[in-house]
């Protein structure tokens, strides 16, 4: 096990070096640049759409609204909750800087994912609408291109069963096992009964659920945030100023922290940033395929959306909740460093909103990742491999409850740069077009209209 820690240790530290970092930061600033600023400039346009996208606008299986809430369920997890937190414990205050430069070129990114994933999709056996980078490779870039089709496929897969389901698995069965001493396996067990159960519905079961636990689940996480801000508002400009003065510097040993260079604050910063926002990763166009809209770039707006609210919003506050309580010091990281920021701030019921938030949040990822693993199983097998996939997907769940955290968050970041690279160069090279549909959607006087 030692060695096999070690050669994913090194492969890990190849994939997350500074050339990924430059190609995601890279690849999201030359997107933003290329649409003049449109994700920054359009965002109450993107709302707008979310609100008309509780109906359906065109062809599909589930509501803009829905598909929207799908990724969110998918991206709102543990990187919002321990992912911060490691990051921070790990690469000092500074590491939620480049978070949110993550986040604000990501939207660009997420933009770009979100009209290629509806120009591109195809409409499968079963009259299921598919779509994602696989699909838009393959029907994008031409035949000479369908291996990297192929290799976000198989990485896509491999990389839900880390990201999608153990890590989260893994999360909440430590959280409630430190709280209400509850058995590892127990809450493995439960989660895979419950999850399975909503399997049998696919998509559209999922992005019910999504559509009514998302929305609540993540309301009553920033309201209790904000409560602890509130409590200690005296002392959010020096967490602000300690956020942006660490992130151009070192930080000094202090407390319980151990000290950490400038680089490692970057690359936990961006690393954590894309597992929370999956911004470039490829995996939310996997849901935004099957949107009811006809409109590519409707529906990218409504994409865009997931990045701010995932990170600028829900990651910002449990970041400011950790600093402004002096925990970041204490020693902690990952989840318990999370609940003991909000049991400072709130002792009778913060910790109790951490557990909670992470127990629904998780739940929810481990639904919207088995889209993202299904539709790559079926882009590589066939509609036939779906009910396989979904047998193997539920017993993973108390595997991943009961293994170690380290070695799956070391896992599930290895995975996440192999998978993100193909879709990241198909960015690049199909960026023409999304420039060109962007352009010609809003120099239309009636598009016009609506944005103004």
């Amino acid at each position: 096990m030692e060695t096999i820690e070690s050669w994913v240790g090194t492969i890990n530290g190849l994939v997350w070096g500074p050339p990924m970092l430059v190609l995601i930061l890279g690849t999201g600033l030359f997107l933003m640049i290329g649409l003049r600023l449109m994700p920054l400039l359009k965002l109450g346009f993107g709302f707008r759409m979310l609100w008309a996208g509780r109906h359906a606008q065109g062809q599909g299986n589930i509501t803009p609204f829905n598909a929207l809430m799908t990724s969110l369920a998918a991206t709102i997890g543990t990187g919002n909750i321990a992912g911060v937190a490691t990051a921070i414990a790990i690469g000092g205050p500074g590491a939620l800087f480049w978070m949110w430069c993550t986040a604000l070129v990501g939207m660009a990114t997420k933009y770009a994912e979100g009209v290629l994933a509806v120009k591109y999709r195809e409409v499968d056996e079963k009259g299921n609408y598919v779509g994602g980078p696989m699909y838009y490779i393959k029907n994008g870039l031409g035949r000479r291109w369908l291996w990297l089709g192929t290799a976000f496929a198989i990485f896509g897969a491999l990389a839900g069963f880390g990201i999608g389901n153990m890590v989260q698995a893994n999360s909440v069965s430590h959280a409630l096992s430190g709280k209400f001493a509850i058995p590892e396996l127990w809450s493995g067990i439960a989660m895979a009964v419950m999850v399975g159960l909503v399997l049998i519905g696919g998509i559209r079961w999922i992005a019910q659920v999504a559509g009514k636990l998302v929305p609540f689940m993540a309301i009553a996480y920033v309201v209790g945030g904000l409560v602890v801000l509130a409590f200690n508002i005296d002392q959010i400009p020096q967490a602000i100023y300690q956020i942006v003065q660490h992130a151009f510097s070192p930080t000094a040993a202090a407390g319980g922290f151990a000290g950490a260079t400038l680089m490692l604050g970057i690359q936990m910063g961006v690393a954590r940033g894309i597992f929370s926002n999956e911004a470039g990763l490829g995996s939310a166009p996997i849901a935004h395929a099957a949107a009811q809209s006809n409109d590519p770039i409707q529906q990218g707006t409504v994409a865009m959306l997931g990045t701010f609210i995932d990170t600028i919003i829900i990651c910002t506050i449990t970041g400011l909740v950790i600093m402004v309580t002096g925990e970041w010091m204490s020693g902690e990281t990952g989840a318990s460093l999370s609940s003991a920021a909000f049991s400072a701030g709130l002792p009778s019921i913060g910790g109790y909103i951490v557990t909670f938030g992470l127990a629904l949040f998780a739940f929810t990822t481990i639904l919207g990742w088995s889209v993202y693993g299904e539709r790559c199983m079926e882009y590589l097998f066939g509609i036939h491999a779906i009910v396989p996939f979904r047998l193997v997907w539920v017993a993973v769940i108390p595997i991943g409850a009961t293994l170690e955290l380290e070695f799956i968050w070391l896992v599930a970041d290895t995975l996440n740069a192999l998978m993100a690279i193909p879709n990241l160069v198909a960015l690049l090279l199909l960026s023409p077009v999304v420039f060109r549909m962007t352009r010609e959607y809003f120099a239309d006087p009636i598009n016009r209209r609506v944005v103004t």
